[in-house]
């Protein structure tokens, strides 16, 4: 029985692939969430030497998969994804993954062989392809080769098609999920009501990492939404971003050139664009962005992501230190401020931003 990690925004592309190949979902196990128990179990004695947590964090979800499982573990998948698929494609340099990140299966492994081979003794086959997820027409050939004597009887052809589905799932996937934020947004536009975005990496999904500050605050009565899964639709980008595609100022509703002309790391492509929608999307009156400890690659974009957030007045907040602490008594402090803010001045911010752009909003037919 294969096991696979905890892969957080790409998981939709392996159910699909493998099940193409004839394991369903009941036949992968992911790992858990990241949790305080999870590391001290499984990750202690074999972690590495990073300050990125989520890398660090990688051992105790290796462990899990290893000694923790009821059944035994035949193959254990750790990709190495070198670059990302995007929505914005095509608009920007590149889609590249973060370096630590992409190499952080191999770190880890390192850890599990240091002083002898933990995976040989467990009895099962390690595999950590290096894949180029925004680069469709090579994956075949990097999995077929990965998976070739692991797979019975795998072809190339039986791997294409797996990948095609593969890509397809995440596709369908990414379509729902854009769907139910579009219908947030259609639902605050309808009652007058404020929302909120994070703007972060998509392993702050994963609640020990992001340490489920979101939650508190849609427990408060804030819809919450991540700028992965913002709506796409032409109206709506048009809404927003037509007027400056028009005056030349802007390619293309998904050009970041003006504010980020260094386009080639995939997720902080999407934080730039996130906090260009939510400066212009009336009902988003508020943005809270996450980073863990340290993170080399978020550093640059502090200054203009805030910038660009509280050019419009929309209120911005920053966890920029998260790592394997959860000080549950400053996070609640930070929450509470927040919602102070966020119940004084939302209203006005919506009725600002609202009064900037056409009359005729998508969100709001009729």
């Amino acid at each position: 029985m294969p096991r696979v990690l905890n892969v957080w925004s790409t998981h939709r592309f392996w159910l699909g692939f493998f099940g193409a190949l004839g394991l369903p979902a009941n036949r992968l196990v992911f790992s858990s969430d990241t949790s305080e128990e999870q590391f001290r179990e499984f990750g202690r004695g074999r972690g590495t030497v990073d300050c990125c947590w989520p890398v660090k964090c990688a051992s105790a979800h290796y462990g899990e998969l290893m000694f923790g499982q009821r059944r035994k573990l035949d193959v254990l998948f750790s990709p190495l994804i070198y670059n990302m698929p995007s929505m914005l494609a095509g608009h920007v340099v590149d889609n590249l993954a973060c370096p630590r990140v992409m190499a952080g299966p191999e770190m880890v492994r390192a850890g599990f062989t240091r002083e002898k081979d933990l995976f040989a003794e467990a009895g099962l086959r390690y595999v950590a392809p290096l894949v180029t997820l925004a680069e469709p027409q090579l994956v075949a050939g990097q999995l077929f080769k990965a998976f070739d004597g692991i797979l019975p009887g795998l072809t190339p052809a039986e791997t294409e098609a797996a990948v095609a589905e593969g890509f397809a799932a995440l596709a369908r996937f990414d379509a729902d999920m854009r769907g139910r934020s579009r219908h947030v947004l259609e639902r605050c536009a309808a009652e007058g009501r404020p929302c909120i975005l994070v703007l972060a990496r998509p392993y702050h999904m994963d609640p020990g990492i992001g340490h489920e500050i979101e939650n508190d605050l849609q427990n408060a009565g804030y819809p919450v939404l991540w700028s992965q899964y913002l709506p796409q639709d032409p109206a709506l980008m048009d809404w927003l971003f037509g007027e400056e595609v028009r005056a030349g100022l802007m390619a293309s509703p998904f050009d970041i050139a003006d504010v980020w002309p260094s386009s080639y790391s995939a997720n902080t492509n999407e934080i730039i664009w996130g906090a260009k929608f939510a400066a212009r999307m009336p009902w988003i009156a508020g943005v809270i962005r996450m980073t863990s400890y340290e993170c080399g690659m978020d550093q640059p974009t502090f200054t203009p992501v805030q910038a660009i957030v509280e050019h419009s007045g929309t209120l911005y907040f920053a966890f920029q230190e998260l790592d394997s602490t959860k000080p549950a008594g400053s996070v609640r402090i930070r929450v509470e401020t927040i919602l102070h803010y966020l119940g004084r001045s939302s209203a006005g911010i919506i009725a600002r931003k609202r009064a900037l752009l056409p009359p005729d909003c998508p969100l709001a037919p009729g």
